[in-house]
């Protein structure tokens, strides 16, 4: 069996920073700032689409983005870690899978690089099935092809793979890779978004995961 987690707003709650290194690249480019309050929305489409949202909307061209991101990666390449910590209940979550069997994957918009030293940052003794940020040439969730690629790296039958996120956008991406969605709640997005993207499970508590992937692992029963 497989568990595929998002990372942002899933495993780690990673909004000060985003929004922390956002604002630093909007102050280097004489935009106004937003307050870290608002940053939830903007997120969840990786780098590119955030700073493209938090431009003013008759500034948003691909070369004022693309400045922007100049400033952003500066920045958050150092500070990614400043403030961001993993959920309560994640590194029990991710530890108790592991010890049952169950492999364990991230799927994120996130830049590659970044993800990786986040995960070895905050979960150095998880074995990790694979570890996807965004890269060039494939494109961002909801596309599926990011699971595609985990399953190509891990190979398991799609009724044994179950997908954990918190946003629209992960519940999309299930779909489309024809997987299982669990939305969470302690995240970016609301449970009124996971239930309007038609997550099969909405969970608020990590050990909940674990109940959907026992009863599945006893019983052999198709999570739908």
């Amino acid at each position: 069996m497989l568990v595929i987690f998002d990372l942002d707003g899933t495993l780690l709650n990673s909004i000060a920073d985003l929004a922390a290194a956002a604002n630093y690249a909007l102050r280097r480019a004489g935009y106004p700032e937003h307050s870290p309050e608002a940053y939830p929305y903007f997120v969840g489409n990786g780098v590119r689409r955030l700073l493209e949202r938090v431009l003013p909307e008759d500034q948003r061209s691909e070369s004022n983005v693309e400045r922007l991101r100049g400033y952003f990666m500066e920045y958050y390449g150092v500070h990614l870690t400043d403030f961001t910590r993993p959920y309560p209940g994640i590194g029990e979550l991710l530890s108790e899978l592991r010890r049952r069997g169950v492999s364990v994957a991230v799927a994120s918009n996130k830049y590659q690089v970044a993800v990786e030293r986040l995960i070895m940052h905050f979960f150095p003794h998880i074995e990790w099935a694979a570890v996807e940020g965004q890269k060039e040439g494939v494109p961002v969730k909801p596309d599926p092809s990011v699971v595609f690629g985990i399953l190509l790296k891990c190979p398991t039958d799609k009724s044994d793979v179950v997908y954990v996120g918190d946003s629209g956008v992960d519940m999309d991406t299930a779909r489309r890779a024809a997987v299982t969605s669990v939305g969470v709640t302690w995240g970016f997005r609301s449970e009124a978004e996971l239930k309007d993207h038609y997550a099969d499970y909405v969970v608020s508590d990590p050990r909940q995961i674990l109940e959907i992937v026992d009863r599945k692992m006893k019983t052999g029963e198709e999570l739908s």
